[in-house]
């Protein structure tokens, strides 16, 4: 009888989730965490929060209206979204998503047409001809009452809170790879997000009407909180990681020790956390568009660290795959593109929308003009 040998070979393998899924869970990440910094002021009428409510609804329905679109350039056309619906798999948590993100878009879009009914109102008098009709009709009725503000906050936040539920747990359930499965991936999707959205706001206060410095001094407080949390977090995953507490995290840290790339990574991680919470801590009045950058860039870059390096990582054999960004739709210019539309939707808003500026100039210039009404009629 003759013996063989059997080699086995290795196979290479594409990436599944290309750069359209880390834009969809970077800006739908950045949505649910701005939505959270609306509430002080629309949903408990904290009058000291206006700019920071009003600034944040912004950047929620901007990021909320452009995540959509990567997700479903991410499933290569809008057929395969409608798959979630006629094949249900409730074992899926991704399955759920698709439930899940209209419920959050529905209602983050009823809550910021409720919160902004009262300016529409007031901006309806002095726009032009089209503009007028429309404003009108958005602001039929006037301000809406406390009560339905607070019912679709409500709502919204249930939305919220099951996106950042599914989207971390859509990941976290992979158990053929180890560095997704971890109870702490979830929780650091939520820390990094909300730090993100912190940073977008600080960004915002800087480029959008006035710079407001004691917002910017509150932001970067809140913001240090969010880092002191993502720090802690990672902390965590290494202490359980190194103390051999759990097999599976010791066995992702394994696969990622000895890789110079993931020691590169590990210490860009540290510092993209470190360098914005000493900045923030020690000058919060003038370094947030430094703080901003880096809290949104940090958190863009732990979601392409996780989806598309995590991918790199075999799940059989030694080394990595080596991942090289196209440059057409499903690369660069898929990321570009979603730049553009993120600012298209952002320029729409700012110049439409009774944001905070807009409504005061006009309520200010009304003013005026009936003070010196007012004059000519005594004289």
């Amino acid at each position: 009888m003759n013996s063989q040998i059997i080699e086995v070979l290795n196979v290479t393998r594409e990436a599944a989730w290309l750069p359209w899924a880390v834009q969809y869970f970077f800006l739908i990440g950045l949505s649910y965490g701005s939505f959270m910094l609306t509430l002080p002021y629309f949903v408990f009428g904290r009058t000291r929060h206006e700019r920071l409510g009003r600034l944040a609804l912004i950047g929620a329905l901007v990021c909320g209206l452009a995540a959509p679109v990567a997700l479903l350039a991410d499933l290569h056309g809008p057929g395969r979204f409608l798959n979630f619906y006629l094949h249900f798999q409730p074992q899926s948590w991704m399955s759920w998503g698709a439930f899940f993100i209209p419920v959050y878009l529905g209602g983050l879009l009823v809550y910021a047409w409720l919160a902004l009914r009262g300016d529409f109102a007031v901006q309806g008098q002095g726009a032009g001809a089209w503009l007028t009709r429309l404003y009108r009709l958005a602001g039929r009725g006037g301000p809406a009452p406390r009560m339905a503000i607070s019912a679709a906050a409500l709502l919204t936040l249930a939305g919220a809170v099951l996106v950042a539920l599914y989207t971390g747990m859509e990941v976290m359930v992979v158990q053929a790879r180890p560095l997704w499965n971890t109870p702490f991936l979830p929780l650091q999707f939520a820390a990094t997000a909300f730090a993100g959205a912190v940073g977008l706001l600080l960004l915002f206060n800087r480029f959008i009407g006035r710079h407001d410095t004691p917002l910017e001094i509150s932001l970067n407080r809140l913001l240090v909180l969010a880092l002191a949390v993502v720090l802690t977090l990672g902390g965590g995953w290494l202490f359980v990681s190194l103390s051999g507490l759990s097999p599976s995290h010791s066995a992702a840290f394994s696969q990622v020790a000895g890789m110079p790339q993931w020691q590169l990574t590990a210490v860009w991680a540290v510092l993209a956390t470190v360098v914005p919470l000493v900045l923030a801590i020690w000058c919060p009045a003038s370094c947030g568009l430094i703080t901003g950058l880096i809290a949104v860039h940090s958190a863009w870059m732990m979601r392409w660290t996780i989806l598309i390096g995590g991918q790199s990582i075999p799940k059989t054999g030694a080394g990595a795959y080596v991942y090289h960004l196209p440059l057409g739709n499903e690369g660069l210019m898929g990321i570009v593109g979603t730049a553009g539309l993120w600012i298209a939707l952002l320029v729409l808003m700012v110049s439409y929308l009774p944001w905070a500026g807009q409504v005061f100039a006009s309520r200010d210039k009304k003013e005026t003009n009936a003070l010196a009404a007012d004059a000519m009629a005594q004289h």
